[in-house]
């Protein structure tokens, strides 16, 4: 009996003890520096290892993007091995344990690593390997979430955890854990009043906060460099209002009052004379806060110096009529100059702005800064000899002259001497020595339009020039070394003209470095309206007549038309319309007809894909580009919506604007 009585006395000493610690060590963490904060929880952590005579006590946080625990704090008995703060410890390695920690919230503890439960084996082995004889982890629940654990580990002889100690070892890890908390957040709080200050000054804003129970300001000292206020001076309402023009001071009174009785955010301009006597303008912003009883309680806000805006302000508006009148003025402008004008601007009189012609556009502006050959392909009437143009200009050669041969146009007899000239004598009626083009070409570049119309024979000559760069003069056995950039254009399939040899396949590959094919016009229809607007603008301006619009009938016309003869087609098409047109409204000259076409049967066969754009664009005019609903081109084509959506993208088919 009087044994269990001095157990009981010891145990409650024991109890008194470890209170008095709790107590001590929650007075210490009331005003704790964040400087000393880490030293002090350490500090902690040891006087409860010595408490319950352990080996180990340490703090741990919840990494839950990892599934893992880190040790921010630990402290450690002679007989320990340290492991050092930061370190992380893996779900892997304590399955049991963080499923009862992390996910339950339960407290883990035992007083032989034997009393462990079966499915704790993994955990059981990971304790064995570190030499914990007995352990105890406590989870910490704060703001309802757990974040951090206190761990006690006993290494040297087995250790029974007393209940009645758990609760307050929990209150222990809960008041550092919001030492923790609160310092970081005064940290935080620190870091944002400093960023804060910096960009006020860094943007010239001056801060201030009005008390209306005393009608004191208290103010920074960027403001009071915009209002001239001295760095001791105190600054109340009759101060400051005697810094206001007279002119403006109704307007800030105003405003007051609104804040005050409407509680409106105040925002005002309004002119002051700063202690030198310099009048300013000044922008202020601010928000009124009131007290629970719903009086108001101060004002607090930002005030920046914007004299130089308003001189600027004023500056612009004394020129405001000089501006209106350029205005009117290039409005009155002639339309087809300001066109014209953007189109050289733009890239080189290239009309269109459809995916397709933009990605030719972008492929020579690639090849164009090289000395690369390249070979045009595109039906009659796209533009070739254009892009040609364009590619020379952007290149290094653009101060060399560009030479244009049309090996369509000249005799086979004639296109060599043409070419690479020829001497006195060397046929008859050669009277005179004469340099052909790659010769007056030398430096720049040359242009071969439809060089699949050249002459087997001459085919091989080019091949040379490609090659070796050299040329000879008909009737001459003389070298001359050339340099020029070749660009050469056809319409024709050379590829088709190699196999039926009509065109040789070494000058094919020599030709072909980099190839552009220009889409013809019924592939880029919605460049078709854009293409119009510049013709009529064109062709009005050469024959002196002013056409404002072409009807919507007019361009459903041209849209719903092939153009075989593509964009020089159209050109022609809108000369002839401009030519007969008599008012301001654009008319075509009759209705429009190829002069080439034949019978269906004559008809040249389309690659499929070709006819699958036409039958679709077909389909989409017929019903207003409207593509579901029973009435719309997905039901008469017979086609699910989204299905004919990804064949109009893969087709490159555009509605036209």
């Amino acid at each position: 009996m009087k044994q269990n009585k001095v157990d009981l006395r010891h145990e409650l000493e024991e109890r008194l003890r470890f209170e008095q610690l709790i107590s001590d060590l929650s007075a210490r963490f009331i005003h704790l520096p964040s400087e000393r904060l880490d030293d002090e929880i350490e500090v902690a952590l040891k006087q409860v290892l010595e408490f319950f005579q352990v080996d180990r006590c340490g703090l741990l946080h919840l990494l839950p993007h990892k599934d893992a625990w880190e040790i921010t704090h630990v402290a450690y008995s002679e007989h320990s091995t340290p492991i050092p703060k930061d370190t992380e410890l893996p779900r892997s390695i304590h399955p049991w344990a963080y499923e009862k920690l992390a996910i339950k919230g339960e407290i883990v503890s035992f007083t032989s690593v034997d009393d462990l439960p079966n499915e704790a084996h993994v955990d059981k082995q990971t304790w064995i390997e570190w030499g914990i004889l007995s352990n105890l982890v406590i989870p910490i629940l704060t703001s309802e979430s757990l974040v951090h654990i206190i761990s006690i580990n006993a290494m040297q002889t087995e250790r029974v955890w007393p209940e009645e100690f758990i609760p307050r070892l929990q209150l222990l890890g809960e008041i550092l854990v919001s030492a923790m908390e609160r310092c970081m957040a005064d940290q935080s709080l620190s870091q944002h009043a400093a960023r804060l200050n910096l960009a006020a000054n860094s943007a010239g804003a001056g801060l201030w906060e009005l008390d209306f129970s005393t009608n004191l300001f208290w103010v920074t000292e960027q403001a009071r460099k915009i209002f001239g206020y001295h760095p001791e001076e105190v600054i109340n309402m009759e101060r400051f209002e005697a810094s206001v023009h007279p002119n403006d001071l109704e307007l800030i009174r105003q405003v007051l009052s609104r804040a005050m009785g409407e509680r409106e955010p105040v925002h005002v301009e309004y002119r002051i004379l700063d202690g030198d006597g310099c009048l300013k303008w000044v922008s202020s912003r601010g928000q009124p806060y009131f007290k629970s009883s719903g009086e108001t309680d101060r004002l607090m806000g930002v005030s920046l110096d914007i004299s130089e805006l308003k001189q600027m302000e004023e500056e612009l508006n004394e020129r405001l009529k000089e501006i209106e009148k350029l205005k009117l003025q290039l409005e009155n402008e002639n339309l087809y100059l300001r066109k014209e004008l953007k189109m050289k601007k733009g890239f080189y009189k290239i009309v269109g702005d459809s995916k397709a012609l933009q990605s030719v556009i972008f492929a020579a502006r690639q090849v164009a800064s090289t000395d690369a050959t390249v070979l045009i392909y595109g039906e009659t009437g796209t533009g070739k000899g254009m892009m040609a143009n364009a590619i020379h200009q952007m290149s290094a050669r653009k101060d060399r002259p560009l030479i244009t041969v049309n090996c369509s146009a000249l005799p086979h007899n004639l296109i060599e001497s043409e070419l690479f000239g020829r001497e006195k004598g060397a046929f008859t009626g050669a009277h005179a020595r004469q340099a052909g083009r790659f010769e007056v070409a030398n430096g720049g570049t040359i242009f071969l339009d439809e060089v699949g119309e050249m002459h087997l024979e001459l085919q091989s000559k080019l091949l040379r020039v490609l090659q070796e760069g050299e040329i000879e003069r008909l009737g001459s056995a003389k070298t001359i070394k050339v340099n020029v950039r070749v660009l050469a254009a056809t319409s024709r399939d050379l590829k088709e003209e190699v196999r039926k040899r009509r065109f040789r396949e070494d000058l094919f590959y020599r030709l072909n470095v980099f190839p552009i094919s220009i889409p013809p016009l019924r592939q880029r229809t919605e460049d078709i309206p854009l293409l119009a607007q510049y013709f009529t603008e064109k062709y009005a301006h050469k024959m002196h007549k002013q056409i404002e619009s072409i009807p919507r009938t007019t361009m459903k016309t041209l849209l719903e038309y092939d153009w075989p003869g593509n964009v020089r087609e159209l050109e022609h098409v809108i000369e002839r319309g401009v030519i007969l047109t008599s008012g301001h409204s654009f008319r075509l000259a009759g209705q429009l007809k190829s002069s080439l076409s034949v019978d269906s049967e004559d008809e040249p066969l389309k690659d499929l894909a070709t006819v699958e754009r036409e039958h679709i664009l077909k389909a989409l005019r017929e019903t207003d580009w409207r593509i579901e609903g029973p009435s719309g081109a997905a039901s008469i084509l017979k086609l699910h919506p989204s299905t004919l959506r990804f064949r109009i993208k893969k087709l490159g088919i555009c509605r036209p604007t």
